[in-house]
């Protein structure tokens, strides 16, 4: 299967997905805020486009991915196209929404899934919330929206984290947060696009959530670094958004993108996924 994916907000995981789907023959368009992000998307094998800016085209375009973030007005790509892209639903085999599961709030540390009401509780999850409703609900367009756990992968994770100065271990008792190797975001949205299911809810993480604390000292150890300081969460200054993320402990599954999709993650744990990329780097 090929087609033409235009992708609008091309980051760090929708390159790794074109870096999958290029070799096979498929053309991506990008579309990027920065002129001078052109050359990584060329690298990834997409075309960029410099969007707000340059014009969109999607005349020919076969599936669509949005990872753009909302703000209060809800989705900016569904705020300058929603006219042109309604009009045009019968033309898209596929669409992708990237969300996050911040969009179940706080649930103490039990399970959550794609069947738990969405019940956010800090702003970026009631952001996200609002653009799915909004994807969801264009008639006709066969939308399909990932809820993404916390991503790492190459060049973004905790080894990167250890070489800074004052770097801590924050322990809160019973706090467990849910991940997902960029990698296995890629498979997900590709064996989604292979087999559609308009108004499909995927979580997309994988098996083992755990205290934050406990990715970081693996991290040490795999670099025979020392281990971090613990400081109480009650005692840390985090920034705002920071210790907003530690107001929210849950559990996520993850049964449906392997029993709906067939999907087998490359990275199960972190402990799998940091080795690799340890190993790589």
């Amino acid at each position: 299967m090929t087609g033409t994916l235009y992708s609008f907000g091309h980051g760090y995981s929708a390159q790794e997905l074109s870096r999958l789907l290029a070799p096979a023959g498929w053309r991506i368009i990008g579309t990027t805020r920065d002129p001078a992000q052109s050359p990584t998307l060329r690298a990834s094998g997409a075309e960029p486009v410099v969007w707000p800016g340059q014009q969109v085209d999607l005349d020919g375009v076969t599936h669509l991915l949005i990872s753009t973030a909302p703000n209060a007005e809800g989705d900016p790509v569904l705020a300058a196209l929603k006219d042109e892209i309604t009009g045009r639903a019968a033309q898209f085999e596929w669409v992708g929404y990237l969300s996050t599961t911040a969009v179940y709030g706080d649930h103490q540390g039990d399970w959550v899934d794609e069947t738990t009401p969405a019940t956010p509780t800090a702003q970026r999850g009631r952001w996200r919330v609002q653009a799915e409703q909004q994807w969801l609900t264009i008639p006709g367009l066969p939308t399909h929206i990932f809820r993404l756990a916390g991503i790492y992968g190459p060049g973004r994770g905790p080894f990167s984290k250890l070489k800074r100065v004052g770097m801590r271990r924050i322990i809160k008792p019973g706090q467990v947060f849910s991940r997902i190797h960029v990698a296995d975001i890629a498979q997900v949205l590709a064996a989604s696009m292979a087999a559609p299911n308009p108004g499909a809810i995927y979580n997309v993480c994988d098996d083992e959530p755990v205290p934050p604390q406990d990715v970081i000292a693996y991290a040490a150890e795999l670099q025979g670094l020392p281990l971090p300081p613990a400081v109480p969460f009650a005692k840390a200054d985090l920034a705002p958004m920071a210790r907003s993320f530690y107001n929210e402990n849950k559990r996520v599954r993850n049964d449906r993108i392997k029993d709906e999709l067939g999907v087998k993650l490359l990275y199960p744990d972190y402990r799998v996924g940091l080795t690799s990329l340890m190993r790589a780097e």
